[in-house]
């Protein structure tokens, strides 16, 4: 068992889950545990990444009740009625827990649940139509700010979508109210993008350890259109093809994915990252995309037969963020090390000897900002670069010669998206904090901050 760990969940705390619906007294005798509503979470949180079919440590599948009741290598790991025998218990609990091996134990309070569940009979309430996450009935109820991991700008300026807790959020464009709540099945919504003719939105996600998703959303009526699940974990860095036919997406699979817009039919997929796929672009006639990734690849690949072009650039830092030029094929990326640097969608010179670090692709490179950068883009005409992360600290760039023309003071709260607003001057950024700000690009000053998602206060 083994709490899953990674960047991108150091950098995006866990929003607040709907409030669950109240269990009738009958349904409930003696506070009775159930293994769908309390028990399941707990393992999915923990446990699931590393036992689920296709990653099967010591036999053990913990998906299901059924596939959890067979046990694993060394036999059963659940004796009904008997906590202590349970090696289900024994492994988390006690004052060095052997389980899970890497990052969080479980907190006593879910060791807790574990434990009364078994000693009640250890019994299964899995629904018929399964365990899987479905979207709530309801817009969740937000007790705080959850910090926000993507916003993205409709193609007018009129409507600002910001990634919430199983929805997206759409605010007016200037920040002033909420005009639409679009739920979907993925608990976490990680990235956001507008198609460019302005009539879809997508948006990337799901839950982690269980599914990956797109969302398809009409822009003008808020109707999803399609939902395109992929692979078993979180999918991240959904981009357009700019004639809008085409979806491709990353994720913490480590693949890289194409879809058909229209019918969601998977087009290619390609395999050449080991780690974490943070983000996609199409070259403008979409024939290629490059996708970047926490392993320090640029790749650039074919889109028609999902082959691995080349390197797009010289592997040097873990990267977590790209953006593409709006009118040309080149694109912005960064990562680890506190820099940008500005490629062209192409080769980096073929298939160079070792230790040849030509790389023709390369633009330039920006300053360094000695900070982790999360988020990077160009403004609407591409003349300007725009980047942030874990400092708070914004920087604004001219593209065609690296200067630096803005520097936004730091907040103090890490940030993990900015846009510029389609017509007007202005810049807008999210994170850590929950809320979003509006800053005039050409001085950067601060022209107002509004939450993301809406509180509710404590009764």
């Amino acid at each position: 068992m083994i709490r899953p760990l990674s960047i991108l969940a150091c950098l995006i705390a866990i929003s607040v889950a709907p409030t669950p619906t109240p269990a009738a007294d009958n349904d409930r005798p003696n506070d009775q545990v159930s293994f769908a509503r309390d028990v399941w979470p707990i393992l999915r949180a923990n446990c699931v990444s590393c036992h689920r079919p296709g990653k099967l440590k010591g036999g053990l599948d913990m998906t299901s009740f059924a596939a959890l009741s067979k046990g694993g290598k060394s036999g059963a790991v659940l004796k009904k009625n008997m906590p202590k025998d349970s090696e289900l218990l024994t492994l988390v609990s006690g004052d060095s827990p052997t389980m899970p091996p890497e990052g969080e134990k479980l907190t006593a309070a879910e060791v807790g649940v574990l434990a009364r569940w078994i000693a009640q009979g250890a019994t299964d309430d899995t629904p018929p139509d399964g365990l899987g996450t479905r979207r709530p009935a309801q817009p969740p109820i937000y007790r705080s700010l959850p910090s926000v991991p993507s916003i993205a700008f409709s193609l007018d300026g009129s409507k600002l979508a910001v990634a919430g807790h199983h929805e997206v959020l759409i605010h007016k464009g200037d920040g002033s109210e909420i005009v639409g709540r679009w739920l979907g099945d993925s608990p976490r919504i990680e990235s956001l993008q507008f198609s460019r003719d302005g009539r879809w939105l997508a948006a990337c996600g799901g839950s982690p350890s269980e599914f990956g998703e797109i969302q398809i959303w009409e822009v003008s009526s808020g109707r999803m259109v399609r939902s395109i699940r992929a692979g078993n974990d979180t999918l991240l860095g959904v981009a357009w093809s700019d004639d809008a036919k085409r979806l491709a997406v990353g994720g913490a699979d480590r693949l890289v994915r194409a879809f058909e817009a229209e019918s969601g039919k998977q087009l290619m997929q390609c395999d050449n990252h080991i780690d974490w796929v943070f983000g996609t672009a199409f070259v403008r006639d979409g024939s290629k995309l490059i996708s970047v990734s926490r392993d320090k690849g640029v790749k650039l690949i074919d889109v028609a037969t999902g082959h691995l072009i080349d390197d797009a650039a010289i592997p040097r830092d873990p990267i977590l963020a790209v953006a593409r030029h709006p009118q040309e094929d080149s694109v912005a990326f960064t990562g680890l090390i506190g820099r940008v640097r500005l490629h062209r969608m192409a080769p980096r010179g073929g298939r160079l000897k070792e230790g040849d670090n030509r790389e023709e692709s390369t633009i330039r490179e920006f300053e360094h900002m000695g900070t982790n950068l999360y988020a990077v883009a160009f403004s609407p005409d591409g003349n300007r670069l725009a980047c942030a992360g874990q400092s708070g600290e914004v920087r604004i760039f001219e593209t065609s010669s690296g200067k630096r023309l803005v520097t936004i003071p730091t907040t103090r709260n890490p940030i993990y998206s900015l846009t510029f607003h389609p017509t007007e001057n202005q810049l807008f950024t999210a994170g850590a904090d929950g809320l979003v700000r509006i800053y005039e690009a050409a001085k950067g000053t601060l022209v107002r901050e509004f939450p993301g998602v809406p509180v509710t206060a404590i009764p």
